[in-house]
């Protein structure tokens, strides 16, 4: 793909953008509208998934060992104030678009009717079980692959978790804040924070890339590339690539990592912007 793609058209605010393999293809979210899109590398916007049960697409990861695309489903009014917001997980075939499941995660969370919801990210084990943030609930909700959920963990205190990878060896790694976490699946009352080499400010979007942790700043233009020797109980900050918009999620293409500039206000057009770590 060419080094910056500009969708031709604007308002739909892709929060989160995911690189199809299978059928090679950037697909992006909407805050705004719901829909599941591609964009062209001529930056044309074409709808793949639109579903009326889709509010904001927030999140979106590929499940290429099983065709399928995951959508953390939120509700952007919940930032306006006009919602107290849902989290619901959106699973759909790759290759069509039909929709496999929609899981009210809300439902298991035993929090309340008052309680307030946003799912923002969702990430996805090799075995096919998903992971999904729910930031103002300060949670973490797991997926199985049959579709059965469960409240992984809930944090009593701290930042809340925004975007989250799923490791191999059995844990998640979970930006909260400028904080990074590492959360064993067994074991998720052990969690415990990343002893990182310096600060990583807004952490949302996180992907792996050739061996290292990309981590995208919604606070500060930049992408944090993170190595850890030691399993991830601490991390070195071994790279960082700038640019001149605020950017939210990655997505990972070959050896690279795209960006997308959701653009949240104005008249802008939201675009796909490959970055360079230095």
């Amino acid at each position: 793909p060419p080094e910056r793609i500009v969708a031709e058209r604007g308002g739909f605010i892709p929060e989160g953008v995911e690189d199809d393999m299978t059928n090679p293809r950037f697909l992006t979210g909407s805050l705004s509208e719901g829909t599941v899109f591609e964009i062209g590398s001529d930056g044309g916007v074409t709808p793949f998934i639109s579903d009326d049960e889709l509010i904001s697409s927030v999140g979106i990861e590929v499940d290429e060992l099983r065709d399928r695309l995951f959508v953390a489903n939120a509700d952007f009014g919940f930032f306006q104030g006009t919602s107290s917001g849902q989290a619901k997980l959106g699973v759909y075939d790759l290759d069509t678009g039909e929709r496999l499941a929609m899981v009210d995660l809300a439902a298991v969370a035993d929090a309340g009717e008052d309680a307030e919801h946003f799912a923002n990210d969702v990430a996805v084990a090799d075995d096919g079980t998903a992971f999904v943030t729910d930031t103002p609930l300060n949670a973490i909700y797991r997926v199985e692959p049959d579709y059965t959920a469960s409240l992984l963990v809930r944090f009593g205190d701290g930042p809340p978790p925004n975007g989250l990878v799923h490791h191999f060896s059995g844990y998640l790694l979970v930006g909260r804040g400028d904080t990074l976490w590492k959360v064993p699946v067994d074991d998720p009352g052990a969690a415990a924070e990343v002893d990182v080499s310096e600060p990583v400010p807004g952490q949302d979007g996180l992907v792996w890339s050739v061996g290292r942790l990309a981590i995208v700043s919604n606070s500060s233009n930049q992408v944090s590339a993170l190595t850890s020797d030691d399993d991830w109980v601490s991390a070195n900050v071994v790279a960082v690539a700038t640019y001149d918009e605020p950017a939210t999620t990655g997505a990972v293409v070959d050896d690279d990592v795209y960006v997308v500039h959701p653009v949240f206000q104005g008249e802008g057009m939201p675009s796909l912007e490959r970055v360079v770590f230095q």
